[in-house]
């Protein structure tokens, strides 16, 4: 039988060991004061303090900033087979038809394993119908990829699981980009899903992420009920930057808007919203679908004086990593800026940040600073986030990537 001591032991500086306490799931390189014994490339470390007393076992890579990944902080849990089984099995209860994640009916997409905030640190599962997707972010998953994709169709019998593990993260666990199917049946070319009663298809293979944004759910519902309740819906226009494959559009040709324009630099992420806008039994002009640089025709709206009585501002990640926060933040306020002087008396704005490294109470600064130079006011009306399928753990605040705001624009 293993004991504790046929592992390896990572010994932490006695002013590094709060964390670790407080069980944040992450031990960076400069907390290392020792290492006791040869641990294998993602295999599994004892993580102690200068003492040598027990604290968390974790998983290892010597190639990463983060050196270890912490799993548990009870020394007499088994870290077997049947640890990643209860793990997995957890954060799919979780998900769950009796809890609010299915409210307003049983979702056909949603987020399954939400890595380091279900315990799981660098495993993402997402469901589209029938079939899985899995991101393995870290060398600890990516270890344990056959053993976890085996449990998943165990616990779950999906038609197929996919791969999207072709993330720039991978890079910095040493690892290199992968994707394509680990078991059952190859996805099709697009999967059609049904959320809150809108449908949609996804590129599972080639699509953002793995393939839709999940994390939005909630904040289109948000979009549609503003819309569906305005008595001037009919008058309303709406602009759907960084628009992807017309999520939010959708729901706000739903919402009765008298027009929206979608705007996104990728002719094949436009293509599929006209095909989402069309499978919804919806209409859009043609030029109503925009291929192009977001920051440019805001520019140009501006310039012609084109005002809009909504505006959904929905960036991909500006900032990779701390080193990027600073120019990151000049980039939000530009389009936040931007977006403040295009929106009619009145008007509303949803504004997002999915940046991890910057926090919600600094993008509520770039917000106001963006607020103040194009001289109008404005009202919070709702914070936003992700929906309840995106739990974030209370000891791991970065796991609250997404931030948004509703803004009512006076």
């Amino acid at each position: 039988m293993t004991t504790p001591s046929d592992f390896p032991t990572i010994i932490l500086h006695a002013d590094r060991t709060k964390a670790v306490l407080n069980h944040h799931p992450w031990v960076f390189s400069g907390a290392i004061k020792a290492v006791r014994g040869d641990p294998a490339p993602g295999g599994l470390v004892r993580v102690a303090d200068d003492s040598g007393r027990f604290l968390a076992w974790g998983y290892w890579n010597a190639q990463s900033q983060i050196r270890v990944r912490l799993l548990s902080w009870d020394e007499g849990e088994a870290l077997d087979d049947d640890f990643w089984r209860r793990r997995l099995a957890r954060a799919i209860a979780a998900r769950g038809e009796d809890n609010l994640i299915a409210a307003g009916g049983t979702p056909q997409a949603y987020r399954l394993v939400n890595a380091e905030n279900d315990y799981l640190p660098g495993l993402v599962v997402d469901r589209y119908g029938d079939w899985l997707v899995l991101q393995a972010l870290t060398l600890g998953i990516e270890a344990r990829k056959s053993l976890l994709v085996g449990l998943l169709d165990e616990l779950l019998h999906p038609a197929g699981i996919y791969e999207r593990s072709d993330v720039d993260v991978r890079e910095k666990e040493g690892l290199s980009p992968a994707s394509g199917r680990l078991t059952g049946q190859e996805p099709p070319d697009l999967i059609e899903i049904d959320e809150f009663g809108r449908r949609f298809l996804v590129d599972v293979r080639l699509g953002h992420k793995t393939g839709f944004y999940l994390d939005q759910r909630y904040n289109r519902q948000l979009l549609g009920s503003l819309l569906r309740f305005d008595p001037q819906a009919q008058t309303r226009d709406v602009l759907n930057t960084f628009g992807y494959t017309g999520g939010f559009s959708v729901y706000a040709l739903d919402g009765l808007a008298r027009r929206v324009i979608t705007v996104d630099s990728s002719a094949e992420a436009i293509d599929l919203a006209r095909r989402n806008v069309a499978l919804n039994g919806l209409h859009a002009a043609d030029e109503d679908f925009v291929v192009g640089d977001v920051f440019q025709y805001l520019r140009l709206c501006r310039d012609s004086r084109r005002q809009f009585d909504i505006i959904v501002l929905d960036p991909p990640k500006f900032a990779q990593s701390a080193r990027q926060v600073e120019s990151a933040a000049r980039g939000y306020k530009d389009i936040n800026l931007l977006a403040f002087k295009l929106i009619k008396p009145g008007g509303m704005l949803l504004t997002f940040s999915c940046s991890g490294g910057v926090t919600a109470d600094l993008f509520r600064k770039i917000v106001f600073g963006a607020l103040v130079d194009a001289g109008r006011e404005a009202q919070v009306i709702q914070t936003l986030g992700a929906g309840p399928d995106h739990p974030v753990a209370l000891t791991f605040p970065e796991g609250e990537y997404l931030k948004g705001l509703l803004l009512r624009v006076v």
